[in-house]
């Protein structure tokens, strides 16, 4: 295994900072656009919309399901699996990287979330680890992000779709909308 990858012990030790994720008011730490397969770019800004997903990104052109608009992931748990290098964080393909409890007690199916001038709801839709995961953060961290007894928690991450266009910026504010 390489040293540049985590063991299932070094995250373990780090699980609990996770946990300790704001569980409303949180911060969008990094965007991330995938304009073609295995490409990924940082941005400081992106238009969201519900016809288009995030501009420049390939969601539309690959026909994904709306279920899987837009995908989010732990900053925190990333930053540990990536060495807090933002290169290599922007390998996970998570378009929107949050400071926020993901966990499905947190944010069930059809929660929604405002960040910048846009508004998500949460997915029900399955978000695992692939054989890309394993190759960029190793086989102990999928393992890890995909066990069984932490799928509740979505530690690889949370599919999104967009229900109110606008634009959101690394540092914006990431909240929980209230149920109408």
């Amino acid at each position: 295994m390489s040293e540049d990858y985590l063991s299932t012990t070094e995250i373990e030790v780090r699980l609990e900072d996770v946990l300790a994720s704001p569980r409303d008011g949180g911060r969008l730490e990094a965007i991330v656009a995938r304009p073609g397969t295995d490409l990924r770019e940082l941005r400081v800004a992106a238009r969201l919309s519900p016809e288009g997903g995030m501009e420049g990104d390939r969601w539309l052109a690959a026909g994904e399901s709306p279920e899987q608009q837009v995908s989010l992931m732990n900053a925190r748990l990333l930053r540990y699996l990536a060495g807090d290098d933002e290169e290599r964080m922007a390998l996970a393909g998570d378009n929107l990287v949050v400071d926020l409890d993901l966990g499905a007690e947190n944010l069930p199916a059809g929660q929604r979330l405002r960040i910048g001038d846009a508004v998500l709801e949460m997915t029900d839709a399955p978000h695992t680890g692939c054989n890309k995961f394993v190759a960029r953060f190793g086989r102990d961290a999928a393992r890890f992000v995909n066990a069984a007894e932490r799928r509740s928690l979505h530690l690889r991450g949370r599919y999104a779709r967009i229900v109110q266009a606008g634009t959101v910026r690394v540092g914006d504010s990431v909240e929980k909308v209230p149920a109408a």
